[in-house]
C-alpha cells in the first residue's frame, strides 16, 4: 500500500522516532554501566529519573531520585493531588475556596509552578506590581494600604499565606491603649488614617447625649484608659455639686435632677419624679425647708397630718388624713372633700345643702345615714312602708316623681298598666294602704265582668294588659276543643250570652236545622259527621255495630230499617238486628219457623233458600 504522509508529516515522524530510539538506547547504556559498576538494583535510577528533563529545583532536590513522590505513572492529574497533600496549606485553601489558589479557576499546579529548571529556579516568583491582590486574597487593600510595599505586612522569609489579617499584628506599636480594647482596630479606626477614628459610642453601655457629644475622650478616659471607666455622673460631676451647693447631700445620682443638655437649670420634676406631686402652696417651697436631711436616707413622711398637725381643729376626730377635705392652694380654701366617695353619696338637693344641716357638730361621722333619719316628719305613710325612703323618693325633690320600680315587686307594670295616665290610687286607695293591695285582676275590674262571674276571676286566662277587650282565650284547653270549621266561627254563633259556661256541647243542639233525619238517628251527629263539613259524613256499619251489612243490605238505605224517632233520652234509635223486625211482611210462614228467617233465607236475596238435609230447595 503506498504511503500518504507529505514531506514535512514524514519529517516530523523521522525525528520522533530518532528521538525516543535516542532516549532508550541512553537508558540502556546506563543500566548496563551501573551494572558493571557492581551497584545494587535498589540503588540504581530508575527509567523515569534518566530521562528527567532537568534537575529539580533547589527545596525538592531530596525527591530526584524519588519521582513518585510527586508523579503517578499513567496519571497527569494525579499529580496535583499530590502536591496539595506535600503542601496542605495550599490545599486546604482549595479546598475552602479561599486565599490566592482557592480563588484560582484552574487548579493544575504545574501550569504555574515548574520544575526540573535547576537547582537555582525560583518556582513561586511573580510580578508583584502586577499582582491583583483584591480580587486574588482574602485582604482588601483600601486607604493607605494601597500603597504599602509587600515587605510592610509579608515578612521576609515566610510565605506570602502566612501573612495574619489581624490589625493587631501589625499596628501593635501604634495600640496606644496597650491591648485594653482587644485585637479589632477596625471597630475605630479606619485604612485611611490611624488617627482617624469611627467609634460609635452609641453602641456602647454608655451614649453620649447632650453636651457629652462634643466632649474630648480624654476629657473622661484619662491617660487612654477606656475600660472599667466610670459611668456614674459623680465621679466626673462630684465638683459640680460641690458648687451648687448639695455637698451630697442629695446623693450621687446627679441624673435624677441634671441632665446632660447642661448643669443648669436643674431638670427635676417632682410631680413625675416622685411619688409626691406638688401642687398649690407646695410648689413654691424650697427643697431644703422639707428635705432637711440626707435626700435618701432620710424619707419624708408623705401625711399631711406630719406637718399640719398645729393646722388640725378638728384635733383628729376626722382622723390625719387632712387631704380628704382641705387643698394645697391654701389651708384655710374651700375644702376639696368628695361626699361621693363615702357610703353616702350627695344626689340633687343633698348636694346643695350646707353641712351644717346634717352634721350637727364637727363629729360628721354621727350624722345618720338613713333617710328617715332626717325626714321622719315628711313620712306620709307612718312607717307602714318601712324606713327606706328612697325606694320611692329621690333627691330631686321629696315631691318629685318616685322611682319605685314596681316591676321588683309580686306585681309587674306591663302595657296598659304602665301607661303614665295610670296613677297609683287607681289601684292604692289611700297612702297607707299600699302593701297587701289584692292581685287579682276582678278586685280591680269587677265592673269590667260581663261573665257575671261565671268564668270565675282569673281575667288574665282570656283578657291581658295590653287592653281589656283584648283576649287571647285558648279554646283547646277547655272542654270543647275547636277543629275543623268550628276553629273559624263566631263566639257568638255557639256563646248567645257572654254567660259562656251555658253553651250546649251536643252537636244536636246547634245543628238540630242540620239534621234532614228528623232524630231518626238520635242526637249523636258526631257518630257520623265530622267538623270538616257537614256534608262529609262516613259511618261503617261493619265496624262499628254488631249488625253487618252484606249483599242486598249494603245497598239498602238506612231509613229502610231506620223508621222511628229516637226516644229523647237515647243517643240513637237501636233497631233489632232479628230478621223478622223488617221482614215479617214477607213471612209466608206466619211465624212457622220462628224469627231466624236465615237459617233458610239468604242476604242476596229473600228468595234464595239455602238447602237443607231433608228439605227441598224452592227456587
Amino acid at each position: 500500500m503506498p504511503c500518504t504522509l507529505t514531506e514535512p508529516g514524514m519529517m516530523r515522524l523521522h525525528r520522533h522516532c530518532t528521538s525516543l530510539t535516542l532516549l532508550f538506547l541512553q537508558a540502556l547504556l546506563c543500566l548496563l554501566v551501573g551494572s558493571s559498576a557492581g551497584v545494587g538494583a535498589a540503588h540504581a535510577q530508575g527509567l523515569e529519573s534518566i530521562m528527567a528533563p532537568g534537575k529539580l529545583m533547589k527545596d525538592h532536590a531530596k525527591y530526584e531520585d524519588d519521582c513518585k513522590q510527586c508523579h503517578i505513572k499513567l496519571d497527569r492529574k494525579g499529580q496535583d493531588g499530590l502536591c496539595m497533600a506535600c503542601h496542605k496549606g495550599v490545599g486546604a485553601d482549595v479546598r475552602a475556596k479561599t486565599g490566592f489558589h482557592g480563588r484560582l479557576d484552574q487548579t493544575v499546579c504545574k501550569s504555574c509552578h515548574s520544575d526540573h529548571k535547576g537547582r537555582d529556579f525560583k518556582s513561586t516568583d511573580f510580578d508583584h506590581k502586577t499582582f491583583e491582590h483584591n480580587k486574588k486574597t482574602d485582604f482588601v487593600l483600601k486607604g493607605k494600604h494601597e500603597k504599602l510595599a509587600c515587605e510592610k505586612c509579608h515578612v521576609q522569609g515566610k510565605k506570602f499565606r502566612e501573612a495574619s489579617l489581624e490589625c493587631s499584628v501589625c499596628h501593635k506599636k501604634d495600640d496606644k491603649h496597650k491591648g485594653q480594647l482587644g485585637p479589632k482596630c477596625a471597630d475605630c479606626h479606619t485604612e485611611s488614617d490611624w488617627k482617624e477614628t469611627r467609634f460609635d459610642h452609641d453602641a456602647t453601655k454608655f451614649p453620649l447625649t447632650g453636651k457629652h457629644t462634643d466632649t474630648k475622650c480624654v476629657d473622661c478616659h484619662k491617660d487612654n484608659v477606656y475600660k472599667d471607666t466610670p459611668k456614674n455622673c459623680y465621679a466626673c460631676h462630684k465638683k459640680n455639686d460641690a458648687d451648687k451647693g448639695h455637698k451630697g447631700q442629695y446623693g450621687e445620682k446627679c441624673e435624677t435632677c441634671h441632665g446632660t443638655k447642661g448643669w443648669k437649670p436643674a431638670n427635676f420634676n417632682h410631680d413625675v419624679d416622685t411619688k409626691y406631686v406638688l401642687k398649690g402652696k407646695h410648689h413654691n417651697v424650697v427643697c431644703k425647708d422639707c428635705h432637711t436631711g440626707n435626700l435618701y436616707k432620710d424619707k419624708l413622711s408623705q401625711d399631711c397630718y406630719a406637718c399640719h398637725k398645729k393646722d388640725d381643729k378638728h384635733k383628729e376626730s376626722l382622723g390625719t388624713n387632712c387631704a380628704a377635705c382641705h387643698i394645697e392652694k391654701g389651708w384655710k380654701e374651700q375644702g376639696k372633700f368628695d361626699h361621693d366617695k363615702t357610703h353616702f353619696p350627695l344626689i340633687g338637693k343633698h348636694a346643695t345643702a350646707e353641712c351644717k344641716a346634717c352634721h350637727k357638730s364637727q363629729l360628721f361621722k354621727e350624722a345618720p345615714s338613713e333617710c328617715i333619719g332626717c325626714h321622719l316628719k315628711d313620712d306620709k305613710h307612718k312607717a307602714t312602708l318601712g324606713e327606706n325612703c328612697a325606694d320611692c323618693h329621690i333627691e330631686k325633690g321629696w315631691k318629685e316623681t318616685a322611682k319605685f320600680d314596681h316591676n321588683k315587686t309580686k306585681f309587674p307594670l306591663r302595657n296598659a298598666h304602665a301607661a303614665t295616665g295610670v296613677k297609683c290610687e287607681a289601684c292604692h286607695k289611700d297612702l297607707v294602704s299600699f302593701r297587701n293591695t289584692a292581685l287579682a285582676c276582678i278586685s280591680c275590674h269587677k265592673k269590667d265582668d260581663k261573665h257575671e262571674t261565671q268564668l270565675g276571676d282569673k281575667c288574665d286566662t282570656c283578657h291581658n294588659d295590653k287592653a281589656w277587650k283584648g283576649t287571647n282565650f285558648n279554646h283547646g284547653k277547655s272542654r270543647f276543643p275547636l277543629t275543623g270549621r268550628h276553629i273559624i266561627a263566631e263566639c257568638k254563633l255557639c256563646h248567645l250570652t257572654l254567660r259562656y259556661k251555658d253553651a250546649k256541647r251536643d252537636c244536636y243542639s246547634c245543628h238540630k236545622n242540620d239534621d234532614k233525619h228528623k232524630r231518626v238517628f238520635g242526637v249523636e251527629c258526631v257518630s257520623c259527621h265530622n267538623t270538616r263539613a257537614w256534608q262529609s259524613w262516613s259511618f261503617d256499619h261493619d265496624t262499628r255495630t254488631k249488625f253487618k251489612l252484606e249483599a242486598s243490605h249494603a245497598a239498602a238505605k238506612c231509613e229502610s230499617c231506620h223508621k222511628r224517632e229516637a226516644p229523647a233520652d237515647k243517643d240513637a234509635y237501636l233497631t233489632g238486628t232479628a230478621c223478622v223486625t223488617c221482614h215479617r211482611d214477607k213471612d209466608v210462614h206466619n211465624g212457622g219457623f220462628g224469627p231466624r228467617c236465615d237459617q233458610c233465607h239468604q242476604v242476596e236475596g229473600w228468595k234464595s233458600v239455602k238447602n237443607r238435609v231433608g228439605v227441598k230447595a224452592q227456587p
